[in-house]
């Protein structure tokens, strides 16, 4: 009769259940609940007692430290009243004496500042005004509260500078710093909160105020100020301040008196954290700022961030709300993932709140004490159920010898199953078990014998498949195993290269690869196990013949060592590129014989110009001197003769013209001409292309427009080369321009560039034919006109723009005129000179 079979599960409970659980969970049950409730008890009556001491105690201290800060805080605040006092009085008082101001330097941004340190105060006039309006008698006044200021900032230990900013840019700080580089030359002050603070609008009373946490643009870190108004009459002539740093404030609340190991936050009336000390930072999950980058403060305010502000924080809310309903009192919050008490006390004299936080756990450390005696009665309770335990393995440990005698000749009956067919042998002995879940597992594995028999037929096929793919294409495999240096080759590389077997030894392999691809591939193959990357290198490999031929080689790391990461493996495949390569070498020499043609072209053009310059000088000679003759006769044959040598003249200087342009655009195009760079004077050289193009500018009854830079403002240029330039551009201006048109040769200056630029008021070009204008031997439908020209006057400008390293544009508007324009780099500074 067959035995019943049994579920794992099942059969293990009913060996364990009624010997193991029942007294287990009855013992545990009674001990663990007597000594919760004994515990908790007393545990309970002392923590309501600690709580009522705590309370009272921390709100004596946050009253106490609150008057402290206070006091100081008035103090300040009075200092600040005397200094703007003073201030006042200098700024308004009738002059008696010439007081002469101290010597300041300008830097070329047009910003006045105090150069060294001489003991005063440090000046920064931001140019936002000029320096021709610069209130030179203020500084002057302001330099007489030096020594006061010094006096106000030694004064007090929390001041770290005073300062007064007018309305129109000017600064007055001690101590000295160097300004310019701190500020950026057009600073506006009047964006800061300790300027705008102060005006009629947020202050109307005209008192003394304080500001909320900002970072200083004058590089002192995130502070505060106490700042006053300074009026001229109903005119707000300046804010003066007195900084206070959040480090020194931290300095100060790190001394405060607070009881349990507790510490003190400063927090502003709008509920910001102004000091934050270290022991805080990690219970509000916030870093105070003492990191900053003033970057980005010298330009715009920058105030402490959202996450600093109680009312906006999840954790802080219900304090928040808390300290807006009442003045001062104390809750329970929880930060830092722990219980806090909190304590807070305003200031009177700015409405600050300081904020005292204990941990309660330090709190009701006291409680510990009397837990201990309660604790001894755990301790014995563990310790009879440390022996009930001891019994109970000594009994589980003997029932467990008792189960694998049963479970362990069915579940090596599988390993040794599992053994079998790892070797290869598809019908292994099968083991039996009286257990379902055993019996299941042989089941089990009985297909999983079958699927991997299945599974290696087909593995067998296909790569006979892909051995003979590889045989017919120009891809072959490769495995290189990096630990031996040995690589194992599938595909023709073999039959090939003629290599003796499908594996080859590292030295062997880079034996077969050219001399000049060899530090490649091996610097290729050192990138892929060094960085992990897929390598890609091109190489020549030697077959059996003595004869190279082209591979591509792609690879990468496929098997680590799980220990110590080191790759083992590598693998990839090689094509041969034999045919690309000779493809490209036969392009390469394809475009070489078209350059060389090129330049062939350019050769001839400028030969054929030269010889037609010699009999063009001639004939222009002659006809001068005929002309000279004709001129002494009156006769109506001379007359007539005259209009014949006029046509004859003209021809001649067009052609010539036309030669002159050809030899130089093909001499641009066959070589490099040499360029004689020097600095060149704006102003000289537009006079002097002014002056030359002024007769032919009467001639066609136009007007020219000079407009002449600052003399002393230089280029690096070619001075013949951008005289052909702007000659050019000139020439096309008369040319295309209406009768009593207007040529304009001017300037613009930016960002230390200048455009000398040449504007007519002609015909235009239109839109469609714009991107064809520096084309060579394009005259975009001109050529049919009386107008003369080559059409290879703007490519040559264009390609002359180049060699001087300067940038050519233009602007045209069909029936209204065109602007041609060449820009440069400025040499020199600019001085006065405003942009055009």
């Amino acid at each position: 009769m067959k035995s019943r079979l049994f579920g794992l599960r099942e059969w293990i409970w009913r060996a364990f259940v009624r010997g193991a659980l029942i007294p287990l969970v009855l013992v545990e049950s009674v001990l663990i609940a007597v000594y919760l409730i004994a515990n908790t008890s007393i545990h309970k009556a002392q923590t309501n007692y600690l709580r009522e001491v705590a309370h009272s105690e921390l709100d004596m201290a946050s009253h106490r430290e609150s008057y402290l800060i206070d006091s100081q805080l008035k103090e300040i605040g009075q200092l600040a009243e005397l200094y703007r006092h003073l201030t006042t009085q200098a700024l308004l008082y009738p002059k008696v004496k010439l007081i002469t101001p101290p010597k300041l330097a300008i830097t070329p941004t047009g910003v006045r500042y105090t150069p060294v340190d001489t003991g005063g105060a440090a000046s920064f006039y931001s140019n936002i005004t000029p320096i021709k309006l610069q209130d030179l008698d203020k500084i002057a006044r302001l330099s007489t509260l030096d020594t006061l200021m010094e006096g106000i900032q030694k004064r007090h230990p929390f001041i770290t500078s005073i300062y007064f900013n007018s309305w129109d840019g000017y600064n007055h700080i001690y101590p000295w710093f160097y300004t310019p580089d701190q500020y950026p030359h057009n600073i506006w002050v009047p964006e800061f909160n300790f300027y705008y603070l102060a005006d009629a609008q947020h202050n109307p009373k005209r008192q003394q105020v304080w500001t909320d946490v900002y970072l200083d643009p004058a590089g002192q870190g995130w502070m505060m100020s106490a700042i006053a108004p300074v009026y001229r009459d109903d005119f707000l002539e300046g804010v003066v301040g007195l900084d206070i740093t959040v480090g020194t404030l931290l300095k100060q609340i790190n001394h405060l008196s607070v009881p349990w190991n507790g510490y003190a936050v400063l927090v502003s009336d709008q509920l910001n954290i102004m000091a934050l000390p270290e022991l805080g930072e990690q219970d509000f999950g916030l870093r105070e700022l003492t990191q900053h980058s003033y970057e980005d403060a010298v330009r715009k305010e920058l105030l402490k961030p959202e996450d600093f502000n109680l009312a906006k924080r999840h954790t802080t809310q219900a304090l928040a709300q808390a300290i807006r309903q009442q003045p001062k009192g104390i809750i329970n919050l929880h930060l830092g993932q722990q219980s806090k008490l909190v304590a807070w006390n305003t200031v009177p004299s700015t409405n600050w709140h300081l904020l005292m936080v204990v941990d309660e756990r330090n709190v009701y450390a006291e409680t510990e004490t009397l837990s201990q005696h309660y604790k001894h009665i755990g301790y014995l309770m563990i310790g009879g159920l440390v022996l009930f335990y001891i019994l109970f393995f000594a009994f589980m440990w003997w029932r467990a010898r008792h189960l694998s005698s049963a479970l362990l000749t069915p579940i090596q009956g599988i390993q040794d199953m599992m053994a079998e067919i790892g070797r290869g042998h598809w019908n292994p002995e099968r083991p039996e078990s009286q257990i379902q879940e055993l019996q299941n597992m042989v089941q089990h594995t009985i297909n999983m014998e079958e699927q991997l028999q299945h599974s290696e037929q087909q593995r067998n096929r296909t790569q006979q498949r892909l051995e003979l793919v590889l045989d017919s294409a120009t891809e072959s495999l490769w495995e290189c195993d990096l630990h031996s240096g040995w690589t194992f080759l599938r595909g023709r590389f073999r039959q090939r290269f003629g290599l003796p077997a499908d594996s080859i030894s590292e030295a062997a392999f880079l034996r077969h690869i050219h001399p000049d691809d060899l530090e490649a591939f091996k610097q290729s193959k050192r990138l892929t196990q060094q960085q992990d990357v897929p390598c890609e290198t091109e190489f020549r490999f030697k077959d059996a013949n003595d004869q190279y031929h082209w591979l591509l080689g792609r690879g990468r790391i496929v098997e680590y060592d799980r220990g110590t990461g080191t790759p083992l493996l590598m693998a990839g495949t090689y094509v041969d590129i034999d045919a690309l390569k000779q493809t490209e070498a036969n392009l390469r020499q394809a475009t070489l014989e078209a350059q060389a043609a090129s330049q062939a072209k350019s050769r001839f053009i400028s030969s054929i110009s030269h010889e037609l310059r010699t009999p063009l000088n001639a004939i222009y000679g002659f006809a001068q001197l005929i002309q000279l003759e004709q001129e002494q006769r009156t006769s109506d044959t001379a007359c007539q003769n005259s209009e014949y040598l006029r046509e004859l003249l003209v021809a001649s200087q067009h052609l010539n013209a036309l030669v002159n342009d050809i030899l130089d655009w093909t001499s641009i195009q066959a070589e490099h001409p040499k360029i004689d760079m020097q600095a060149v004077s704006v102003a000289a050289i537009l006079n002097e292309c002014a002056e030359l193009v002024r007769l032919e500018v009467v001639r066609h009854e136009l007007q020219l427009r000079l407009e002449l830079p600052d003399p002393r403002i230089k280029i690096l240029a070619d001075p013949r080369r951008l005289r052909q330039i702007l000659l050019n551009l000139l020439s096309n201006a008369i040319k295309y321009n209406h009768p009593q048109g207007v040529i304009r040769l001017g300037y613009q200056i930016q960002d230390a560039q200048i455009r000398l630029s040449v504007t007519d008021t002609g015909k235009g070009i239109a839109p469609e034919l714009q991107p064809h204008l520096f084309e060579p031997f394009q005259r975009l439908g001109q050529e049919n006109t009386a107008i003369q020209g080559t059409g290879i006057g703007l490519s040559l400008c264009r390609e002359l723009a180049k060699l001087l390293k300067a940038h050519i544009g233009f602007t045209s508007t069909l029936e209204q005129g065109s602007c041609f324009w060449v820009e440069f780099p400025i040499m020199a500074p600019q001085g006065t000179e405003p942009s055009s």
